[in-house]
C-alpha cells in the first residue's frame, strides 16, 4: 500500500505528471514543498525524511499513520520535550492534520502539539548555562519557535472542539489549557 499519493514522489515534491494546480485546495500539506527541509535537523540529522512521514500520517491507514507519527514524533519532539530545529517549520502542517477529518491519528498529533508547547528543556539548560545562546546552533531559540508556532494556529481549537469525537475534543482541551486557553 502506498503512504503518499501515487503522483506524489518520495520527498513531497509533485512529479512531472502532476501540476501543482490540480490539486484541491483542502489537500493537506499543499505547503511542504516550500520548506527547506535539506536545511533543518531533526534528532536523526537531517529532517528530509518529515514531508514523506507528515505525507504517511495523512493518507496511510490507522496502522502506517500511527507508525509515522511515532517517528515523527521521536524527530521532532523526542522523549516529549526535548524539541529539534526542524519543530517549527513541521507544526503548521500537524495543526493541519489535526483538521483534517481523514486522519486516523488527530487525537495524538493534538498531543504532541500539547508536548510542543509545553516544551522547556532548552530554555531550563539555558537558564543554567546561558553561553548556550551564544552557540551556532541555539535549541532554546529553536525551542521558543516552536512554541510560537503552536500558538499561532490555536485558532482550529475552536473547530475541534466542536467535533463528535471525545478522544478528540478530550485532547483538545488538554491542548487549549496548555496554550492559556478555557476550552469551550
Amino acid at each position: 500500500m502506498h503512504s503518499v499519493p501515487p503522483d506524489q514522489s518520495r520527498t513531497g515534491q509533485w512529479g512531472p505528471s502532476q501540476a501543482r494546480t490540480t490539486v484541491p485546495a483542502s489537500t493537506p500539506l499543499t505547503g511542504m514543498g516550500r520548506v527547506p527541509w535539506s536545511r533543518l535537523r531533526d534528532s536523526t540529522g537531517s529532517a528530509t525524511a518529515i514531508p514523506l512521514l507528515l505525507s504517511s500520517v495523512a493518507w496511510g491507514d490507522a496502522g502506517t499513520a500511527a507508525a509515522a507519527l511515532k517517528d515523527l514524533r521521536e524527530r521532532i519532539c523526542q522523549y516529549g520535550f526535548v524539541v529539534e530545529q526542524a519543530t517549527a517549520a513541521t507544526v503548521p502542517f500537524l495543526w493541519e492534520l489535526a483538521q483534517a477529518p481523514q486522519v486516523t491519528c488527530r487525537p495524538q498529533i493534538l498531543l504532541l502539539l500539547k508536548n510542543i508547547a509545553d516544551a522547556r528543556q532548552w530554555e531550563s539548560i539555558a537558564g543554567a548555562y546561558p553561553k548556550l545562546l551564544n552557540h551556532r546552533e541555539n535549541p532554546a531559540a529553536w525551542e521558543r519557535a516552536a512554541r510560537d508556532a503552536v500558538h499561532s494556529h490555536q485558532e482550529a481549537l475552536d473547530v475541534l472542539m466542536s467535533e463528535d469525537d471525545t478522544e478528540i475534543t478530550h485532547a483538545t482541551t488538554e491542548l487549549a489549557r496548555t496554550l492559556g486557553r478555557q476550552p469551550c
